[in-house]
């Protein structure tokens, strides 16, 4: 591992540009030294995927499992029972104020709202961060983070695991390779529901014995909790405060490869045919557009990768090219100037026309574990393949299109340099204020 320096109580609030008063959760013991070859990791979050995400890095060679932290007592639960030597913590600010100077790594696995305020904090102590897709909630918040990544030269790794599988590597190399020419058009989609056009309730229900409702909604707007599963622990995706519906959930997995195939960056213009989400909730059966500038890989003065899910999928005419197969539930059609190639997400490629592709011979190419190639790294030994650089991007990609769903019709075109529209009212949207007493420095 490489050596950190030790921080004073004083430049450890000075590096991260406050004061005591602001940040209470700063320690003020010193970082330790860390273990020569030991990689001692912290989990933020411990169910869903934040109990996958645990599972995969405890069981990485030479990782200690150091503390973790959840707001939920009853879904710690099993990670307690399971590492019984690890700390645990419901708050994630305390976790990082007497810990910051035991742990060298940290997996960001929660809802969507808190992924920049638990990174970046992360971070700002030089801590390598793992974090859950999508990278984060708002535009500003993804920006800011693939920056401070760069800044302090941490170890990163988005958690878009298949990106690493043989599936999405082979689909990649295929399409890098020209099997089926240049790319004119891409059709993606997937068959999710993350959202939900009825009104929220207007109802108050009892707080669970043993979730901390005031830190579960952390940076976000205080407001009465509401129980049967309407935020917790899974329907958040489907909210506008906490969640990015089912193109935020399942678009930096099902895009991951149109960007790493065809080298593609921010979008020129992004244009929503769908439903509007209404004032809480993402809405269903979306259709978003991109158009991105021309790469080397892509045919034509631009090249337009369409979304769409739930209900809402690929027109007759792109089906058809499919030759009578029907369409999974989740992928993406590639269509060529020498062929069409169906991706389906998390499943082996096919290729169009099929005679045409008979005897065609697939590249071969090996898959590799997301979290064993994040952890590796963190010891200096290789590097991810899925870092803020790449994430980051990628993730702005995907957040413009819920933005513009919000504005049905109109082609938003997009300055990414400068994080702006050029329609005023959508800029409003790039970045969220945070609540009284949840100001993270650098954020909001």
């Amino acid at each position: 591992m490489k050596n950190q320096s030790l921080y004073s109580r004083r430049s450890l609030l000075k590096l991260l540009g406050t004061t005591a008063a602001t940040a209470p959760f700063i320690s003020t013991r010193l970082m330790a030294q860390p273990a020569s070859n030991t990689v001692r990791h912290a989990c933020f979050g411990l169910g869903g995927m934040a109990e996958s995400d645990l599972a995969h890095i405890s069981n990485c060679k030479n990782v200690e499992i150091v503390a973790f932290c959840d707001v939920d007592l009853a879904q710690a639960a099993p990670a307690r029972a399971k590492f019984p030597k690890a700390r645990f913590y419901q708050d994630w600010r305390e976790m990082l104020d007497k810990e910051a100077g035991n742990i060298d790594s940290v997996n960001v696995s929660t809802p969507d709202h808190m992924h920049a305020p638990m990174g970046v904090s992360a971070m700002q102590l030089g801590k390598h961060v793992y974090g859950q897709k999508p990278l984060a909630h708002s535009l500003h918040e993804v920006r800011r983070m693939t920056e401070l990544a760069k800044e302090k030269k941490v170890v990163t790794q988005m958690g878009i695991q298949i990106h690493s599988s043989v599936y999405y590597r082979m689909a990649a190399q295929v399409i890098k390779d020209g099997a089926i020419g240049k790319i004119k058009d891409v059709h993606t989609w997937s068959s999710k529901t993350w959202g939900d056009p009825t009104a929220k309730p207007d109802k108050t229900d009892p707080v669970p014995e043993g979730f901390d409702w005031n830190l579960w909604l952390g940076v976000r707007p205080d407001r009465p909790f509401i129980g049967g599963g309407y935020y917790h622990p899974g329907n958040w995706r489907k909210r506008l405060d906490f969640g990015t519906g089912t193109l935020g959930d399942m678009g930096c997995h099902i895009l991951d490869p149109i960007f790493e195939s065809l080298k593609l960056n921010a979008p020129v213009s992004v244009r929503s045919e769908g439903p509007v989400p209404n004032a809480w909730n993402w809405a269903v059966d979306g259709k978003v557009i991109y158009s991105f500038a021309p790469t080397p890989m892509t045919e034509g003065e631009s090249i337009n990768v369409t979304w769409y899910d739930g209900a809402s999928r690929p027109p007759a005419e792109i089906v058809a090219l499919l030759e009578g197969k029907p369409l999974p539930d989740q992928g993406s059609i590639f269509i060529g100037t020498e062929g069409v190639l169906l991706l389906p997400h998390v499943s082996r490629l096919e290729l169009f026309s099929k005679e045409k592709f008979k005897d065609y011979k697939l590249p071969r190419v090996t898959g590799a574990d997301h979290w064993e190639q994040f952890i590796e790294a963190c010891r200096g030994n290789g590097k991810t393949s899925a870092d803020f650089s790449y994430a980051g991007p990628l993730t702005e990609a995907i957040l413009l299109g819920g933005i513009a769903s919000r504005f049905p019709g109109a082609t938003l075109k997009w300055d990414s340099p400068g994080l702006k529209f050029d329609l005023a009212e959508a800029n409003q949207f790039v970045r969220r204020d945070y609540r009284e007493g949840w100001k993270i420095p650098g954020l909001g």
